[in-house]
């Protein structure tokens, strides 16, 4: 069954608001704000898809190279991030996590999972089972 252009125009009506303040609320549980909400993303973009390159990092964040420079010149700093050698081409670095990065991504993942929890927690099995389906849905849109 297709949907309508009304129906869809509808629902983005609806749910981009609410995804918009939800993504507030969970961002605003942080611990550390020593970060920048770059350098944070960043961060996570390294650990879930890296080692990459500074280039690659760039293009998944969507900014441009010299930005991610200096965002990834402030992690490593930090001792956030290592560069390792590219295995096949000696003039370029992989961009990895180091433990001490994993530690404030996990500590700051904890945080936000424990403030979702307790909101979730809140709802009826009913709408908690609708939440689960609709996950992918909404990582799917978020990929596209």
């Amino acid at each position: 069954m297709e949907t309508a252009p009304d129906d869809v125009a509808e629902l983005a009506a609806q749910l981009r608001p609410a995804l918009l303040r939800l993504g507030r609320m969970i961002r605003n549980q942080r611990v550390d704000f020593s970060l920048t909400l770059g350098q944070l993303s960043a961060l996570y973009t390294i650990e879930k898809s890296g080692p990459l390159s500074p280039r690659q990092i760039a293009s998944l964040e969507r900014v441009q190279p010299p930005s991610m420079t200096k965002i990834l010149a402030s992690l490593e700093e930090l001792d956030f991030i290592r560069r390792e050698p590219h295995p096949t081409d000696g003039r370029q670095a992989l961009i990895a996590v180091t433990p001490k990065g994993e530690e404030y991504l996990q500590i700051e993942r904890t945080a936000r999972d424990r403030w979702l929890n307790r909101r979730l927690a809140m709802l009826e099995p009913a709408e908690r089972a609708i939440l689960m389906s609709a996950a992918p849905l909404i990582d799917k849109l978020a990929e596209i």
